[in-house]
């Protein structure tokens, strides 16, 4: 081999390795040299070959990272590694400690199965710094292992623009997160926010002349009368949603609380706001607005018939834009509004379910500032925005797009009112819950009346 192939050749090896610090690199010159030296000298091929090995050795040593005197945070995380949102995650991650060289973050990328094995690790005092999941299972869930982050919120950092963080966010996920905690304190701090609202497809309301969303209850079916004119069905639900329609009428006509002290106790099945909010259905499947597949609908059914251009609209979260975005592929004409309001109903047009995922933090972590940071790095900036493009989901932080998908979803974000539990809080008495599903899927189907409907919910 020539001086200059080989001086090549190392120099190939040589730049592969980290630049950690000044001593590798004066290394990686002695090296060099002692090669070159060694060559010259013409000495024998086994003491060649034994000091390059010894020489490789020591390059490779000094050139790892020590991670010994790094703070290292674990983190158990929701999501899988493969998932849009996992694969976000990661990314941010190896950016923050890119970022905070001195900090090193381990993940368990455990899925939902968090759900079934965080609970038993924290108990064997596993070490886990910071976890996530929903909102209000992190807070009323294990609240008890998570500490206080309402003076972490109200700080600022370097991409909340010289604001304290609390300022920067959504402030109702923020406030909501209050309300399920015993003592009115923040324990999580919630990301990839969601809203329930009625997804349509444009193209169809602008066929059909329709220049303005409904807000009332008879301007809904003022719309869903122009839909089927023409020639569309306006609206659809499949058997994991039935329930939400149902309770999200009965909810604007008494409001949650109600609804759920109703479906606990069933004390109240005989108050005509009962009865009432089945009518209104009823009239919906006589006047044709409901899809004819609704008493076979098993999800995802429902919502494919929106994807395929088939109906016009599905009452559920934001999150179904990303969930059939492989049938509808990133054009479709999206749109949303809030569930209408009801003739002398309790509830405003802004009340509505909402909520997302969340970041927990563990009170006996070793290092609260440096986990704190990590959510707000993930939270907002270029990570927040990451995260809402690549899934198609909200955004935490104000100053962050949205998805054109999700365009009316922000008007919607920014005058959010009460928040409804899940299905207005016909889910509350898990018993009821299947008869209640059971029964209006008739209701919507034509096989019963809503003088039926109640009979039936009501034994």
């Amino acid at each position: 081999m020539s001086m200059i192939n080989m001086k090549y050749e190392y120099k190939k090896i040589i730049n592969k390795l980290d630049n950690v610090t000044i001593v590798t690199i004066l290394i990686k010159y002695a090296v060099f040299y002692s090669f070159y030296i060694l060559r010259r000298l013409k000495m024998k091929k086994l003491i060649f070959l034994g000091l390059s090995v010894f020489f490789v050795f020591v390059l490779f040593s000094c050139g790892k990272t020590d991670d010994t005197n790094k703070k290292t945070i674990v983190y158990w995380s929701m999501w899988n590694e493969v998932e849009p949102q996992g694969q976000v995650i990661k990314a941010a991650i190896e950016d923050y400690m890119k970022k905070y060289p001195d900090v090193k973050v381990t993940v368990n990328w455990s899925g939902r199965e968090i759900r079934k094995t965080l609970q038993p690790a924290l108990d064997n005092n596993q070490i886990i710094d910071i976890w996530d999941e929903d909102l209000e299972r992190t807070i009323r869930t294990w609240g008890k292992y998570a500490m206080p982050l309402d003076d972490y919120v109200a700080k600022s950092y370097d991409t909340t623009d010289g604001k304290p963080y609390q300022e920067t966010v959504i402030s109702s996920l923020l406030e909501l997160a209050k309300t399920y905690s015993e003592d009115g304190k923040i324990y999580a701090i919630p990301y990839q926010p969601f809203t329930f609202l009625i997804m349509y497809n444009k193209d169809h309301f602008a066929k059909a002349g329709i220049t303005k969303v409904p807000e009332t209850w008879a301007e809904f079916k003022d719309a869903c009368a122009k839909l089927k004119a023409a020639g569309f069905t306006p609206i659809t639900v499949d058997d994991a949603y039935v329930d939400v329609i149902y309770g999200f009428q009965l909810a604007k006509y008494k409001g949650s609380d109600w609804v759920k002290q109703l479906v606990i106790e069933g004390k109240n099945w005989d108050d005509p706001a009962v009865l009432q909010a089945a009518k209104d259905w009823e009239e919906m499947y006589k006047l044709g607005y409901v899809s004819p597949n609704v008493a076979g609908n098993k999800y995802p059914q429902g919502q494919q018939e929106v994807a395929n251009g088939e109906v016009t609209m599905y009452l559920n979260g934001t999150w179904l834009v990303n969930e059939i975005m492989p049938t509808t592929g990133p054009d479709f004409p999206w749109g949303q509004f809030p569930y209408p309001t009801v003739p002398n109903g309790v509830s405003g047009l802004y009340d509505l379910n909402y909520g997302g995922q969340s970041f927990q933090v563990n009170k006996n972590t070793k290092y609260p500032e440096e986990v704190f940071k990590l959510i707000v790095h993930l939270t907002t900036g270029e990570w927040d925005k990451q995260l809402a493009e690549k899934t198609y989901g909200v955004p935490m932080a104000n100053t962050t797009d949205w998805p054109k998908q999700l365009e009316d979803a922000k008007v919607v974000f920014s005058q959010l009112g009460a928040c409804y539990p899940w299905a207005g809080g016909v889910q509350y008495n898990t018993d009821k819950t299947p008869v209640i599903v059971a029964a209006f899927t008739k209701v919507l189907s034509g096989q019963y009346t809503a003088e039926q409907f109640v009979d039936e919910v009501k034994k």
